[in-house]
């Protein structure tokens, strides 16, 4: 008569194979019998990813997908290969790891940096980052991870740095040869480095007003508090933003000198008559001095219409790096610190660019090994994250 379907999901476990590499070797028999010199030819192999151990594509990539995506730090992953059948140290994924990144990623992220240093507009942010056995530091210390990447209208790159300091040489060394816009927050190092426009953040200079509302929440109610009132000149910006989102620079930057100028010069008079009636060191105090202190930086979105009124885009791109960081806590030696740099840089980048991020960095594995050169960026142009050129299975569905 007919039949009745039921669909369920099924879970199929990880599986972990060894793979074998035969490679067949031929000789002349011919000349075996009747020759003084017998000829012997062997097929090619295909190159290791790392000479001399178990290691497969596929086998680091998932290692790095696992923390990087996942979060999943390397004791867990130890465990996970255990129940597989198959006992896999930690150290053993952490060396994988390291010269994965040392050998192959990091030419994809030299490219990588390339591009993003011809972008008109950049965003950057830092977080910190505890390194056990930094020369020179304490375990306890600090050290830091800088972020770097596009604006909107570009080929997205994310970039992260590993420095052991907050000093702003580390942008100007990093950014030399960059000259646009730069979205950063309120940190005065970014003044180190030469030749841009920094563009300030109004996310913060928001923010400023809802934790003095945190301190006073009573305040919340009254319509004529400080902290209601300099919201109320903050979130009309962003109102604004919200209705040119679709919108082309040129009518985005036509309507902010329409619409966003009448609500700074209102804003910028409301500061300066605050700033005499509140204490400097309250929370409110620090809400209009962070405004007033950043001006130059916070109106310079007025300046051009692809620029953005915030740094969000940047704190976003920066926010897998503090996920992880919450699991696996610390990275053990500054060349660990870079390998995860330039880890989390190529698997953030292809997300970015709508790639599957296991099967992207399975498919890097699998054939940057066979290039004769590296170093030169029309070998890897096919290879980067934005290529039209990738293969369909590195893309997400």
């Amino acid at each position: 008569m007919t039949t009745e379907t039921r669909r369920e999901i099924a879970v199929v476990l990880p599986q972990v194979k060894v793979v074998e590499h035969l490679c067949q070797v031929y000789a002349c028999r011919h000349c075996e019998r009747h020759e003084l010199q017998t000829p012997i030819v062997t097929a090619p192999m295909p190159r290791p990813i790392y000479p001399g151990s178990l290691a497969s594509p596929s086998a680091m990539a998932h290692v790095m997908c696992q923390k990087y995506i996942n979060s999943q730090p390397l004791y867990r992953q130890e465990q996970d290969w255990t129940r597989l059948g198959y006992p896999l140290s930690r150290q053993t994924m952490a060396n994988w790891m390291i010269y994965g990144a040392e050998q192959w990623l990091l030419p994809v992220v030299v490219e990588m940096r390339r591009h993003l240093l011809k972008q008109a507009a950049l965003h950057a942010d830092e977080t910190t980052l505890q390194v056990l056995k930094e020369p020179g530091k304490a375990a306890q210390s600090d050290s830091y991870m800088w972020l770097y990447r596009t604006s909107r209208g570009a080929a997205p790159v994310v970039i992260y740095d590993y420095q052991r300091t907050r000093g702003g040489e580390h942008r100007r060394d990093f950014l030399a040869g960059f000259k646009g816009y730069l979205h950063v927050d309120g940190y005065a190092g970014y003044h180190k480095v030469k030749d841009v426009t920094l563009v300030g953040c109004w996310a913060h200079a928001r923010r400023k007003y809802d934790e003095a509302l945190k301190a006073a929440p009573e305040a919340r109610a009254n319509p004529h508090s400080v902290a209601v009132q300099g919201l109320a000149y903050c979130n009309p910006l962003f109102a604004i933003e919200r209705e040119l989102k679709d919108a082309t620079p040129e009518e985005r930057l036509a309507a902010r000198k329409e619409q966003s100028q009448e609500v700074l010069d209102a804003y910028s008079t409301w500061l300066r008559q605050q700033k005499s009636r509140t204490m400097p060191k309250s929370t409110l105090g620090q809400a209009i001095g962070y405004s007033l202190n950043q001006w130059e930086k916070l109106t310079a979105f007025m300046k051009d219409g692809g620029l953005e009124i915030d740094n969000n885009r940047g704190e976003r791109s920066i926010k897998p790096f503090v996920i992880g960081r919450k699991n696996w806590l610390f990275a053990n030696t500054p060349r660990g610190a870079k390998a995860s740099a330039a880890i989390y840089s190529v698997i953030e980048t292809a997300k970015e660019n709508g790639l599957h991020p296991f099967h992207y960095l399975t498919y890097l594995f699998e054939q940057l090994p066979q290039l004769a050169n590296l170093q030169e960026p029309q070998t890897l142009a096919s290879f980067m994250p934005w290529s039209p050129l990738l293969p369909d299975f590195c893309r997400l569905s």
